[in-house]
């Protein structure tokens, strides 16, 4: 209605969208928290990032991409723009997670990882998704079952145990690793 995503959707699309529009606001609050001079804040979000976009990532690779690429014919070349994509990005976020925020470059790798995820976002959104939807893809059951894993990858890191300064979060694949600061 009104091109507003219904919050309790289980389409594929709409799950998908909800993790863009989440991620981006959270580096809105780190860009915020920026200008504020917000060392713990600052690295809270950015961490907060990174689990983000390691569980949206995963729930992708695993799920959404290989049903796109079986069930949409034309699809397979930005599929695999895609998975490519995701590795520069679990490149940025393996960087920053084992950076502290004292370090002279971690709002750089912040920026730079807003804008390869932008950029990411805009391909996915403006030529995959109009693909999905046109096709013969079941795209509630998909959503229910990338809901399903993203549940049980969200718990897994927040059940980990931590070390440091009791922060959890997880490594570009998807295992929690503690957090430094």
């Amino acid at each position: 209605m009104f091109g507003f995503n219904d919050p309790d959707s289980t389409n594929a699309l709409d799950l998908l969208k909800r993790d863009h529009a989440e991620v981006d606001d959270l580096f809105k609050q780190f860009e915020e928290a920026s200008e504020e001079g917000s060392a713990g804040l600052r690295g809270e979000l950015a961490m907060r990032i990174c689990a983000a976009l390691t569980v949206h990532a995963q729930i992708e690779e695993e799920i959404f991409y290989p049903a796109i690429r079986r069930g949409v014919s034309d699809a397979a070349d930005l599929i695999d723009e895609a998975a490519v994509e995701h590795q520069s990005l679990k490149d940025i976020i393996e960087r920053l997670q084992a950076a502290t925020v004292r370090d002279p470059l971690f709002d750089a790798g912040v920026k730079v990882l807003s804008e390869y995820v932008k950029h990411h976002v805009k391909e996915e959104e403006n030529e995959i998704f109009p693909k999905a939807k046109s096709s013969d893809v079941d795209l509630e059951r998909l959503g229910a079952r990338m809901a399903q894993r993203k549940d049980e990858l969200s718990a897994g890191m927040t059940s980990a145990p931590a070390a440091g300064r009791g922060k959890s979060r997880a490594n570009s694949n998807g295992k929690a690793t503690s957090a430094r600061r």
